[in-house]
C-alpha cells in the first residue's frame, strides 16, 4: 500500500479473474504439513490484544495523500463478539481511522498467512491487508520489499488486488507485479484472503482459489528481497492517490473492515 498510485495505469502484469457471489463456504488452502504458529481469533471484547498488535498513529498523508488520521482509540478499532472492526469515521470532514500492525510483536519469513475479512464499501475507501519487512536489510522502501495480500478501492467495488513491490518492480518504474480478481460480495460477506510464501514463490488465494503467483527469478535482491521476516498491517485509508482517484462519496460517514481471524502457519 505504501506509495501506491492508480492501479490500472501502472501494471506490467495483469491477471483478472472472476469468482461468483459468496456461498458462505469460505475455503482455506493451508498447505499440508504446516502448523499454526501465530493467530488472533479476536475472542476477547475490547481493544485489540496489545501483546499482538501495535498502532501506527498520525495523519501526514502516509505517502499517498490520504485524508485520515490514524488513532489508537476504541472508536476506530475494537473487538466485539469475535470480530475486530477497523472503522474510518467522518467528523465534519475530518477523517479518523486505525492502522494495526504486528511490528515489534511478531514477524515471519515464509509460511502461509490467512485472514478472513469483510471489506468496507463506499467511494473513497481504501482498505488493505499487507506486509512490510521487519528490518530494512536491503535498504528503505522498496528495496526491502512489500507484500500486499489484498487491497480494495471503493470506486471499483468487488475487485481485489494483490501486489509486490521491490527495487526492480515498483510503481515508480511502472514495473510492479500485480493481479486483480473480481470477487462478488466482498463488502456483504466474509472471504478468506491468503498468501503462501516459499523461497521460490509467493502465491495469493481468495477462498482457496489461486489468483496470482510471483516467482523468484534468481536474479538477486533487486527482484526478490523476500528472504527476510515481514510483519502484518491491517488498515482502512480514506482518499489518497488511488483510493480517492474518483473522489469521496459526500454521504460517506463511516467505513468498517471486519476481521474474523488472522492465522499464520509454518
Amino acid at each position: 500500500m505504501r506509495y501506491q498510485i492508480p492501479f490500472m495505469t501502472t501494471l506490467t502484469v495483469i491477471m483478472t479473474m472472476f469468482f461468483p457471489a459468496c456461498t458462505g463456504k469460505n475455503v482455506s488452502a493451508v498447505p499440508e504439513g504446516k502448523t499454526l504458529v501465530w493467530s488472533d481469533e479476536f475472542d476477547q471484547d475490547g481493544a485489540p490484544d496489545s501483546d499482538k498488535w501495535n498502532y501506527s498513529v498520525g495523519g501526514n498523508g502516509w505517502g499517498n495523500a490520504e485524508l485520515q488520521t490514524y488513532t489508537n482509540k476504541r472508536e476506530n478499532s475494537e473487538v466485539r463478539k469475535g470480530i475486530l472492526s477497523i472503522t474510518a469515521r467522518n467528523d465534519n470532514g475530518r477523517w479518523t481511522s486505525a492502522r494495526l500492525k504486528t511490528q515489534y510483536k511478531a514477524g515471519w519469513k515464509y509460511g502461509y498467512l490467512e485472514v478472513r475479512a469483510k471489506l468496507p464499501e463506499g467511494r473513497g475507501t481504501w482498505p488493505a491487508i499487507w506486509m512490510l519487512p521487519v528490518g530494512d536489510k536491503y535498504g528503505g522502501w522498496p528495496r526491502s520489499g512489500e507484500i500486499d495480500v489484498i487491497e480494495h478501492v471503493g470506486f471499483d467495488q468487488d475487485r481485489i488486488h494483490a501486489t509486490v513491490h521491490t527495487r526492480a518492480f515498483n510503481h515508480r518504474l511502472n514495473t510492479q507485479k500485480s493481479a486483480s480478481a473480481v470477487v462478488k460480495g466482498v463488502s456483504s460477506a466474509f472471504h478468506v484472503y491468503a498468501i503462501e510464501w516459499t523461497p521460490q514463490w509467493i502465491q495469493w488465494y481468495v477462498d482457496g482459489e489461486l489468483i496470482f503467483r510471483f516467482e523468484n527469478s534468481g536474479e538477486g535482491v533487486a527482484e526478490w528481497p523476500f528472504d527476510i521476516p515481514f510483519y502484518l498491517i491491517l488498515n482502512v485509508a480514506i482518499g489518497g492517490t488511488w483510493g480517492g482517484e474518483k473522489g469521496i462519496d459526500p454521504k460517506l460517514q463511516d467505513a468498517t473492515m471486519q476481521v474474523d481471524y488472522v492465522r499464520v502457519y509454518q
